[in-house]
């Protein structure tokens, strides 16, 4: 059958189209296409706008793009060494060995946490260039080897010094990683199942959390030093793997081969993740060297020399066409730290790490109950991401945002009226090892039963609200929302709005707490609905909607001239009479 669009481009480095899937809005016409599942596809309307998609949101979805899958999974590793060294790092800090060599104080140990956090500010800012410029997987690489060498500096550490450089060296490896492994696996996912894979990352962290608190309970009674090096040595384990897997068994980003003129490699990155080779991936392939060209052609336009033009391309994420990207994405990780915080001063950090202190004061007895709560919260939040990744896809960021930030709000107000009332309570403010880390825990002194095991109800409560909801899709939508040309570069400055949270937060907290129990709670409760105001009103709903078709979905004026002029791309290197004739050959 003779076609009349153009070839793929071979290898032509400038002019390079990508993704595109411009005012692809309402197309309501479907055909009976490439496709005999309904839920996959080529949809077109009469002016030639389309939408397609290789299969249907959630699990069943998942299976369908079963090795983007397998490839998310692992790409999410590196969630996994963040949380792991969230789930690990109180308990070590407590063991006697540990006490007893390093009699540190609580300044100390808040400056442990500091210096990992200011690390990943610095590692999430400087590997966005460096992803963009090179290599999503070899920057994956370089963080995971940094990553290492913190990790070996920590579990073989001799003195106090050696301990805070492993923190600070580490924490350039995490800090790189959090935004490298959503950044990678938002560029290999299909628009479908996007929200769910790029939600691994949480599952990944969450999963981290869990592991390192039950590596850390089970050897806090060995004998020496082993007690804490084993759990800390454990973490190289991840690092190396995922090392490993970035060089030689994950496919590099097509569409950043496709910006960097390699089409060939990226037609057989792209085929290999889909696992087919037809029209559906022609139709995507086209559409990422339409967006490719549209950058060649803005970056032609003005031209600027080194450190200059470096500047000027971080300075773009501030300008009138993307700053509503950047603010979604900043804010998004604003507003996940904030709830993340609320969620440790609910108790569940009190939980993880003073599970046993914090249990005996609601008048819970005996080790076994202990640990069945403490251990209780980092399984809720495991429990909690399942849902999200199943229907972020199908039901959409926006419902899950609104819905998770409501319960919170509504948890925080009803604690902060039983503190402020005449209810038998017992503030008690629960400051561990970790700056960032401070838990207030309601503690009922004389109240009945059921009202003494409130505060772990409402914990798991708020916890799986969270997990849900701000936790996941906190990853997701800062790594989908940017162009390509400035996505390394945007998701870098979304994640450094993450780690510079953490660390100002922790700071606040104590002096927050001890003004006003009762006004903090209702601050946060405050926070919560604040987020719901701004999720309702101002975050678009992105699920389904393919990375080169956010500029649609941002709308306005700004973004009205690269729809012209991607449309006149389109037209000039045959896709949309591609579309067309696959929508002549189906019958439309």
């Amino acid at each position: 059958m003779p076609s009349n669009y153009a070839p793929l481009p071979n290898n032509d480095p400038v002019l390079l189209p990508r993704e595109s899937d411009e005012e692809i809005t309402a197309h309501s016409c479907l055909l009976p296409s490439l496709q005999t599942n309904a839920d996959s596809g080529l949809k077109v309307a009469e002016d030639s706008l389309y939408t397609y998609s290789y299969g249907p949101p959630g699990l069943s979805g998942l299976w369908h793009n079963y090795y983007a899958f397998l490839c998310a999974v692992f790409a999410s590793i590196g969630g996994l060494s963040f949380g792991y060294d969230q789930g690990v790092i109180a308990n070590v800090l407590v063991m006697e060995d540990f006490v007893g060599r390093w009699p540190i104080t609580p300044l100390q140990k808040g400056a442990l946490t500091a210096v990992l956090e200011l690390g990943a500010l610095i590692g999430a800012l400087t590997f966005g260039v460096l992803a963009d410029r090179y290599s999503r997987r070899h920057s994956i690489f370089i963080a995971c080897v940094i990553f290492n060498i913190g990790a070996l500096f920590q579990t073989f550490a001799r003195t106090l010094a050696d301990l805070f450089i492993g923190r600070a060296v580490g924490g350039i490896g995490v800090g790189a990683l959090s935004m490298l492994s959503p950044l990678y696996i938002s560029e290999i996912s299909t628009p479908e199942v996007r929200g769910s894979l790029i939600a691994l990352e949480q599952f990944s962290i969450v999963l981290g959390v869990v592991v390192g608190f039950w590596i850390g309970f089970f050897t806090r009674n060995i004998p020496g030093s082993a007690s804490w090096r084993i759990p800390l040595g454990v973490q190289i384990g991840p690092g190396v793997l995922l090392a490993f897997g970035a060089l030689f068994l994950l496919p590099a980003s097509p569409r950043l081969l496709v910006l960097k003129g390699k089409y060939d490699e990226a037609e057989a990155s792209l085929v290999k993740l889909r696992g087919r080779d037809d029209v559906l991936t022609k139709i995507e392939l086209l559409e990422m060297c339409v967006e490719a060209a549209l950058i060649s052609q803005s970056n032609s336009d003005s031209p600027k020399p080194g450190a200059q033009n470096e500047f000027s391309a971080w300075r773009q994420l501030f300008s009138k066409k993307y700053r509503p990207r950047t603010l979604v994405g900043v804010l998004m990780m604003f507003f996940q730290r904030k709830l993340q915080f609320l969620l440790q001063w609910s108790g569940i950090n009190a939980l993880l790490y003073y599970g046993p202190t914090l249990v005996k004061s609601i008048g819970l007895k005996g080790e076994t109950i202990s640990l069945i709560v403490s251990g209780g919260i980092g399984i809720v939040q495991f429990i909690a991401v399942g849902p999200a990744v199943i229907y972020i896809d199908r039901v959409g960021r926006k419902p899950l945002l609104r819905g998770g930030s409501s319960f919170m709000a509504a948890s925080h107000l009803i604690i902060a009226v039983l503190v402020s009332n005449a209810v038998p309570i017992r503030l008690e403010l629960a400051c561990n090892s970790r700056m960032d880390r401070c838990c207030v825990w309601l503690s009922f002194v004389s109240a009945s039963a059921p009202l003494k095991t409130f505060p772990v109800q409402s914990t798991y409560t708020f916890t799986f609200a969270y997990g849900v909801s701000f936790g996941p899709i906190g990853w997701v939508l800062p790594s989908e929302v940017f162009p390509l040309s400035m996505r390394g570069r945007g998701v870098a400055l979304s994640t450094a709005s993450n780690w510079s949270n953490n660390f100002f937060i922790g700071l606040v907290t104590p002096i927050m707490m001890e003004y006003s129990p009762a006004g903090t709670f209702l601050t946060f409760a405050t926070a919560c609905f604040v987020a719901y105001l701004w999720a309702t009103y101002t975050v678009p709903e992105t699920a389904g909607v393919t990375l080169e078709d956010m500029d649609r979905v941002f709308g306005g004026d700004a973004g009205r001239e690269d729809r012209v002029r991607r449309r006149e791309l389109e037209e000039e290197m045959g896709l949309r009479a591609m579309v067309m004739e696959l929508a002549e050959n189906n019958g439309l």
